[in-house]
């Protein structure tokens, strides 16, 4: 599959402004659309969708498969007649520019159960008859995410492993007799579902209406807290009460001497290829149906992957396994066609990575924060950039661009000097000239983070890995969007013949 020249920019819903204390997919979702619509952006990146768990992280979710119910719209509720007029107009003074998780989240779970008990009150045939329909279409992954909700909230929000034995270990009396006793927070588990995947798609509808191309992410590795884990522990590096026999991670290296200890369950690829990896295969269509492009974090996990032993205090007793991901990739091809695939392909990359992604002809990721100084990858120094592939000034793991900079001044390297001579610019501007030279990069695609586009210091930051608590937290507010921005970012678009309303893939040649 090849991609049109085209550009877009980061920015995930839980940034959009708002008063109701994060971003979710109601008015402010459709202005950013216009906005990146008026900018002739064709594509929007976001995180992951789904529920998040410890750390807020999108990355660590209570399903691979299920929604984030912080995203659902109050106000889209209040139009249908699912909140009340002074549950959208006496909200409490939340931050504009941050959003605050615990009090956010104990906020919206009263809204969204007075929400619930109002649908059941208001709800007319005609979105019964929808929510069946959504309940009926979704049961294979659905059933068993609102059980494991609605069971992890009567156990205090604990790890699964800490719950009632006969549910923990999935008993067959059990299932049937925590469904019944646990009838009416399953309803409302799947009531919030409902809401979150009807919001999300009519957002989608409009994106793509205008163009627009929505680029997910896909992390590789499932939180170990979740359902997909609890529903389907053979499939997984545990044994059958639960307990990890190995963990995900990265080896030790210059930047962490005792490696990335990161604890997700690792998959068993034998048992996967029995039924030719059927749990991917739904969770890939089932993101297909949220998303046009799956970004794939994490991607050399799919040729190896670096093994630790369950109960390792780090990361240093791993091992590198082979992962399948030739068989993988054409199994998964062999029954979906060609899925619109990026590769996130950072790190340490070997040779056998690199061939698997250029067989599928997935594009890999340049990041040129990483580009300039001696010592850097020279691989993500434009003039060495290949058209297939994708281009970032930063990810939502750095520094914002504009941070970095501020920081490189001071720093005891040639960082900041190599840059201004490589771009061969000595303004006040840095940032917006990274940007440029990455559109006028033979990079096929150009994804902008938001913080640098509105050129904002490390405050913006988005997420700093190992650190606890206050990432995943930077809002928008519509005051830092100029009103010459939208026309700014028209010109380089058309400047640099990423078209304006361009296909999202190139005609294949016979």
């Amino acid at each position: 599959m090849t991609y049109e020249r085209s550009a877009g920019l980061l920015l995930h819903p839980t940034s959009l402004p708002g008063k109701f204390g994060i971003g979710d997919l109601g008015n402010e979702a459709y202005k950013f659309i216009d906005f990146l619509h008026s900018a002739e952006q064709t594509l929007w990146q976001v995180f992951p969708l789904g529920p998040t768990g410890y750390g807020d992280s999108p990355y660590q979710c209570f399903s691979a498969f299920a929604g984030n119910p912080f995203l659902i719209s109050p106000e889209l509720l209040y139009s249908e007649g699912y909140l009340n007029d002074e549950d959208i107009h006496e909200v409490p003074g939340f931050n504009p520019k941050s959003v605050d998780f615990g009090p956010l989240i104990e906020y919206k779970n009263q809204l969204l159960r007075k929400s619930f008990e109002l649908f059941k009150k208001n709800k007319t045939k005609e979105i019964e008859l929808e929510f069946e329909e959504f309940v009926k279409k979704h049961n294979d992954w659905l059933d068993d995410f609102s059980l494991f909700m609605a069971v992890k909230n009567y156990h205090g929000g604990q790890l699964w492993t800490t719950w009632s034995k006969d549910i923990a270990l999935r008993e067959k009396k059990a299932l049937a007799e925590w469904k019944d006793k646990l009838s009416e927070e399953i309803h409302y588990q799947k009531f919030i579902q409902f809401f979150f995947f009807r919001q999300w798609h009519d957002v989608k509808s409009y994106a793509n209406e205008k163009g627009i191309k929505i680029i997910g992410d896909l992390p590789i590795f499932i939180a170990y807290d979740s359902t997909d884990l609890w529903a389907n522990k053979k499939l997984f590096s545990v044994d059958e009460k639960g307990k990890l026999k190995s963990v995900a991670g990265v080896p030790p290296d210059y930047f962490s001497p005792t490696g990335q200890l990161w604890g997700n369950p690792l998959y068993r690829w034998d048992e996967m290829a029995k039924d030719d990896y059927a749990w991917w295969r739904k969770r890939i269509s089932a993101l297909l149906e949220m998303v046009d492009i799956i970004r794939i974090d994490h991607f050399r996990g799919f040729e190896a992957y670096w093994e630790i032993p369950g109960d390792a205090p780090t990361a240093e007793t791993g091992k590198w396994v082979k992962a399948p991901g030739d068989h993988f990739f054409t199994t998964i091809k062999k029954y979906l066609g060609d899925v619109p695939i990026l590769a996130e392909d950072l790190g340490v990359i070997t040779k056998p990575v690199v061939e698997l992604r250029d067989k599928f002809n997935f594009p890999g990721m340049k990041i040129l924060q990483f580009a300039f100084g001696t010592g850097m990858e020279r691989k993500f120094l434009p003039h060495n950039f290949i058209q297939n592939c994708c281009v970032y000034t930063g990810s939502h793991d750095n520094d914002t661009t504009t941070g970095y900079f501020e920081k490189a001044k001071y720093a005891d390297d040639d960082i900041y000097e190599f840059t201004k001579k490589y771009l061969n610019y000595h303004g006040i501007n840095l940032t917006f000239e990274l940007i440029r030279t990455a559109y006028a990069s033979v990079a096929n695609i150009v994804v902008i983070p938001m913080q640098d586009v509105l050129n904002l210091g490390s405050e913006a930051r988005m997420n700093f890995p190992g650190k606890l608590g206050g990432n995943w937290s930077w809002r928008l507010t519509w005051d830092q969007i100029k009103p010459e921005l939208a026309e700014l970012y028209k010109n380089l678009t058309i400047m640099y013949e990423r078209p304006v309303k361009a296909k999202l893939f190139a005609e294949e040649e016979e």
